[in-house]
């Protein structure tokens, strides 16, 4: 009897790891996207409300084109955890932050620090769909290369804004304890 829980392990083909690796980053996509858009919503002032718009726009197409990427090889989309994701971004929303009912000071630096852990996750997934893509002509690498560009920009974007707001809230140059 033991030998059969073997076999039916080793059958578990390297499609259904596939297939469970990308419904897992279709999961952080929709999360992701949520928290763009709120993000995108938040940010006041013309240089950041326009430039998170166009990433909230961005990270949109990045999950349409994962939904693509999923359909080329025939790995259905697990809607379960599409909606558990989106649910968990709701949740997220309620952390305790020091403020019952309006935004922290902190949330703005917080939102882009998890959205920038997002994108890297989101890089990682593209460069191993590059890989596989050396393999399987139902992948196009010239459309993962700019799927690798865009999320390198938009890290380098999330950075910046990181930046400024760590500069606003906490101050850069500050001492710890203070004095």
């Amino acid at each position: 009897m033991a030998g059969a829980g073997t076999a039916a392990q080793a059958r578990r083909s390297g499609h259904d790891l596939l297939g469970i690796y990308l419904n897992d980053h279709l999961a952080g996509a929709t999360g992701g996207l949520e928290l763009a858009r709120r993000v995108a919503g938040s940010h006041r002032g013309p240089a950041a409300d326009n430039a998170l718009q166009r990433l909230a726009a961005e990270v949109a197409q990045d999950r349409a084109a994962l939904e693509d990427i999923m359909g080329a090889l025939g790995i259905p989309v697990r809607v379960y955890k599409v909606y558990a994701a989106w649910i968990g971004e709701k949740a997220a929303r309620l952390k305790l932050n020091g403020h019952l009912l309006a935004r922290s000071p902190l949330s703005d630096l917080e939102e882009l620090e998890m959205l920038r852990l997002g994108v890297e996750g989101k890089a990682a997934g593209w460069r191993t769909l590059r890989v596989l893509a050396e393999t399987d002509n139902r992948l196009d690498p010239d459309r993962l290369d700019e799927l690798i560009a865009r999320a390198r920009g938009q890290a380098d974007l999330l950075e910046e804004l990181r930046v400024r707001a760590a500069s606003q809230v906490i101050g850069l140059g500050a001492t710890v304890g203070g004095s």
